[in-house]
């Protein structure tokens, strides 16, 4: 009897352990994923022709660097000839913590196989960070 409730004692020893485990992993995030869907997000605004809207949603470090009116029009000029989209394929996501002319932080640089209606191939890069209220928000968008 005194074997059966050790025995009995170590199973539930080990579910306790495996279930916060479980709640742990759960709780520990995957910041690439967290970053691709606030890139992902943040591109349907852009695609839309949103583009106050995109600025809205930026990073502190991006609206800082950038008025809105400034964005808006960078992106007319960038994204109107290029026409409708038509496709879009994550290609990459490198996450980092330092960047060429950036603060240190948490980054994702994302880049994307796309299609548009007057351009067949190009590559956008979109850098999503985390915000300092820990919220991943784009900091840069850049097409090629």
């Amino acid at each position: 009897m005194k074997h059966l409730r050790t025995i009995m004692a170590c199973f539930a020893l080990c579910v306790v352990v495996i279930a916060a485990a479980s709640c742990a992993k759960k709780a520990d995030k995957d910041p690439t994923s967290e970053a691709l869907s606030a890139a992902e997000s943040w591109l349907a605004i852009v695609d839309r022709g949103d583009y106050e809207t995109s600025w809205d949603q930026s990073a502190e470090l991006f609206r800082n660097a950038v008025t809105r009116d400034g964005w808006g029009q960078s992106l007319v000029m960038a994204r109107q000839p290029l026409g409708a989209l038509v496709s879009r394929t994550m290609k990459s996501a490198d996450f980092a913590t330092t960047l060429p002319g950036a603060p240190d932080g948490e980054y994702v640089v994302i880049q994307f196989t796309t299609s548009f209606a007057n351009k067949e191939s190009a590559v956008e890069t979109v850098t999503p960070m985390k915000d300092p209220d820990g919220t991943w928000r784009v900091s840069g968008y850049f097409i090629r």
